[in-house]
């Protein structure tokens, strides 16, 4: 028996990997994160038991696990986006460890890369960006000493920022020392779903298109130049006269 961690991607139900719609259409037992993961992910599944864990708090999901285990059965835990981003399978795999119970993660496609294909954006180009940096606004969730939002700011890098849409303003005066005030930013609700949208700006005027939009959760924050620049060096890989090993 193992339990597979599935990321079922950003929304749309064509960007699960192959791996992960075979395992929820074989699994006999599907926990998946409803809030987040559209019913038509587990289309053609042929669970005897499907569970929305939206429903229900960690004991609960681990006593589904073990019912699982005693039979047998192998159980698809299906999350949004990559189950290792944000997914809240750190706690759970503490239990499965201590129960000896096998796991899998399955990864899956990221609301960042989602957002920024949605953008028709590269969040690392050269002379601009090389490092993208993936965070989240510290609410519930203390952030460890050093990740506060001003602290990465000070590196410049592209900045994905989950859970923030509603302390926007928070977030702005945080980043705009170090990016500066006409930074491009990008917010994106409910990338790939039917209804998605978003708006695109800077770091001074994003605030009144949010709320025009009237964004109130399930939203990414994209920030960094790489979203307004077309003034970058051609990679090295493609270039004339560059040699590697398969063009000597």
């Amino acid at each position: 028996m193992t339990v597979y961690f599935i990321g079922a991607g950003p929304g749309d139900p064509e960007l699960i990997t192959v791996k992960g719609q075979r395992l929820i259409r074989s699994c006999p037992v599907i926990i998946y994160a409803g809030s987040l993961v559209p019913a038509a992910v587990l289309q053609g599944h042929c669970a005897e038991q499907v569970v929305n864990s939206a429903e229900l708090h960690l004991e609960q999901i681990i006593d589904l696990i073990k019912t699982a285990d005693a039979k047998g059965q192998d159980v698809a835990r299906v999350h949004s986006g990559d189950p290792s981003l944000y997914g809240a399978i750190g706690e759970q795999i503490r239990y499965l460890r201590e129960l000896g119970i096998a796991f899998e993660i399955i990864p899956g496609v990221t609301a960042t890369a989602a957002c920024a294909a949605l953008l028709g954006a590269e969040l690392t180009l050269p002379d601009v960006s090389q490092s993208v940096i993936l965070t989240r606004y510290a609410d519930k969730t203390v952030m460890p000493a050093g990740e506060e939002l001003g602290s990465l700011a000070q590196h410049g890098a592209t900045m994905a920022i989950h859970l923030g849409v509603n302390h926007l303003e928070k977030i702005l005066a945080e980043l705009l020392p170090h990016y500066g005030a006409d930074c491009p930013i990008a917010v994106i609700h409910r990338a790939t779903w039917p209804d998605q949208d978003w708006v695109v700006g800077t770091l001074e005027d994003i605030a009144g298109k949010v709320q025009a939009k009237g964004f109130r959760r399930t939203a990414l924050i994209l920030v960094g130049r790489v979203l307004g620049s077309d003034h970058f060096s051609e990679s090295s890989l493609y270039r004339a006269g560059h040699a590697h090993l398969y063009r000597p």
